[in-house]
């Protein structure tokens, strides 16, 4: 299980990679376009838009580890760890929640912007919004597990990359 995992993170790796490659040489023959050609192309600004979407949603799905996230700790690391695992489970059971109730409304709204598409690259908007989607569901698995963890007793202050296997270095 955690070769296939540790496969895994490293595909979700490739795939960040490759839209920030994409959307680097789209901001680069932007640049090359405007300055030296004197010949703005449109469509790398909304390509740099769309890779950047994916970009952020991809990578806080699969990429970025729990203890990197932005977090309000203050209250958190001043208390006990008995308080901690409360304050973890807390928050795992709170976001898990919030995310499935929204999904449905979410998904709805997703597939209905299929009838949009973009200005200029003419890409269904549903395409490029459907990464929220895979967020959501990433979201929905990593704290329902976490919350599966934290009632089993494991400690909250655990390490996420290798899913509450090995403690922070």
């Amino acid at each position: 299980m955690k070769k296939t995992l540790a496969w895994l993170h490293r595909r979700a790796d490739n795939v960040a990679v490759g839209l920030l490659t994409a959307m680097f040489l789209s901001f680069v023959l932007q640049i090359f376009s405007r300055y030296v050609i004197n010949h703005p192309l449109g469509w790398t600004l909304e390509a740099c838009l769309m890779t950047w979407l994916w970009v952020v949603f991809w990578g806080s799905a699969f990429v970025v580890e729990d203890r990197d996230h932005v977090k309000f700790d203050i209250l958190y690391t001043h208390v006990r760890p008995g308080v901690r695992r409360v304050f973890a489970l807390i928050a795992a059971v709170a976001i898990t929640v919030g995310f499935a109730a929204s999904f449905a409304g979410t998904i709805d709204y997703v597939t209905f912007m299929k009838i949009e598409k973009s200005s200029m690259l003419h890409i269904r908007l549903d395409y490029v919004f459907s990464v929220y989607g895979i967020f959501a569901v990433a979201i929905i698995v990593r704290y329902g597990w976490r919350t599966v963890q934290l009632i089993r007793g494991i400690d909250p202050d655990v390490n996420d990359k290798n899913h509450g296997i090995e403690p922070y270095e």
